[in-house]
């Protein structure tokens, strides 16, 4: 991922609401049929790595190998930037269009887990998370589902763990932009709807670059 100095996001902070923001992570990998792509739900376990699960009927286990490095994209807000939106346009029209986003790249080797307990361990902190964000007390539970449903459902998937190598992430937000142009970003933004983009960038504005 190209990031101009100015874009780079070093952030832990950010870097971790971006991806529990946009959690449906792409997962990249090269493999003997070629490049595949997989967009799966992830979260951070507390050793800090991916956990996930894919289907068994999924190839993605057979076609990449343990221990192989993946790379998972998490993608935040983005948002069309117009010309029109900075006030200083009609003084010079020295601007293009451009396009505001979040994105975190991670890096790391895989692991696939086959065992009950991992599996179970997989979709109980994936539900446990989501569920209580969506239905607060009244979340869904693997408890509620009968006990051979569940044991024919875990048998129908894989487990799976990225350890973590590297991370990078941008956070284009028009840092580069004096704070005149900056504010009339946000505003146009806001006008356009894209008040959470919008929001993010007054939020983080550190000034011109």
């Amino acid at each position: 991922m190209y990031i101009p100095p100015h874009f780079q996001e070093l952030d832990a902070a950010e870097i971790a609401a971006i991806m529990e923001a946009a959690p449906l992570a792409c997962i990249v990998a090269a493999t003997p049929e070629g490049l595949i792509a997989n967009h799966i739900p992830l979260l951070a376990g507390r050793d800090g790595a991916l956990i996930g699960h894919v289907a068994l009927a999924n190839d993605m286990h057979r076609l990449i190998a343990g221990g192989q490095e993946v790379l998972a994209v998490f993608r935040g807000e983005d948002a069309y930037v117009s010309p029109n939106f900075y006030p200083s346009k009609p003084e010079h029209h020295r601007h293009v269009p451009t396009w505001n986003y979040q994105a975190v790249h991670v890096y790391g080797t895989i692991s696939f887990q086959h065992d009950d307990h991992a599996k179970r361990a997989a979709v109980g902190l994936l539900t446990r998370l989501h569920e209580r964000r969506v239905n607060g007390e009244a979340a869904w539970r693997m408890a509620d589902a009968p006990a051979d449903y569940m044991e024919t459902m875990l048998a129908s998937i894989v487990a799976f763990r990225v350890d973590v190598r590297r991370t990078l992430a941008k956070s284009k937000l028009s840092q580069n932009r004096d704070e005149r142009d900056h504010q009339g970003a946000v505003e146009g933004l806001r006008a356009t709807g894209h008040g959470g983009m919008a929001g993010r960038m007054a939020r983080r504005r550190t000034g011109p670059t």
